[in-house]
């Protein structure tokens, strides 16, 4: 399972599939593929633009964010479009594969086809939240990935949102804003993390700001 997988399942609610923080779905998935390839160090952030630094991976996912950022230098944030922009769909297929997560069509007052996705196998996504919730609310020490996980959910404005939800304190913000900032991992993985952890929080108070614009 890639980052990006877990953080679907994460962010789907377990009987719709509807994402939370959609906002920032782009820029969230689009994260989790760039902090995947920085941890396998195929890419590096230099002067403040991602470049391949290793061989294209097998993986279809995160060969298809290797692509992009191989096409030439770019600045994280664009970086995070490009890759992140139909990365949704192609994460659900991928899950729907797994059976993980089913696809299932219905009608709506017996007038109106939606597609839904309820979570047909739990126990991957449950481990999961297990160690997100052992680093966050235990204290416990984070590898790489779960370090990586939850500051992407942390920094999209998600953590709160998570189903059973966690025993939110001020020192469970405070570990999550501290793994946003890096320093556990390897300097270019660090630095990966920082720049994509503070694109995906940028977009995500500038659409905090235009609802609050829209409804007042």
């Amino acid at each position: 399972m890639l980052i990006v997988e877990d953080l679907a399942l994460l962010l789907m609610d377990d009987e719709s599939g509807t994402p939370a923080a959609a906002g920032t779905l782009h820029y969230t998935m689009g994260g989790a593929v760039l902090v995947e390839l920085a941890l396998a160090g195929l890419v590096e952030v230099r002067d403040r633009k991602v470049v391949v630094t290793g061989t294209a991976p097998e993986d279809p996912l995160l060969r298809y964010g290797y692509d992009k950022a191989a096409e030439k230098p770019r600045s994280v944030d664009s970086l995070l479009l490009k890759i992140g922009a139909d990365m949704w769909t192609r994460v659900v297929d991928r899950l729907v594969e797994r059976g993980l997560i089913s696809r299932e069509k219905k009608k709506v007052l017996g007038l109106f086809r939606v597609t839904t996705l309820p979570a047909a196998d739990t126990r991957h996504e449950e481990e999961v939240r297990q160690r997100i919730r052992a680093v966050l609310v235990d204290g416990a020490s984070p590898d790489p990935r779960t370090a990586a996980l939850t500051a992407l959910l942390s920094a999209s404005g998600a953590l709160p949102m998570l189903r059973p939800q966690l025993a939110w304190s001020g020192d469970v913000a405070r570990r999550a804003k501290e793994l946003e900032k890096g320093n556990w991992g390897a300097e270019a993985v660090n630095a990966a993390v920082v720049r994509t952890a503070a694109a995906i929080a940028a977009s995500s108070a500038a659409v905090t700001v235009a609802v609050v614009t829209t409804v007042t």
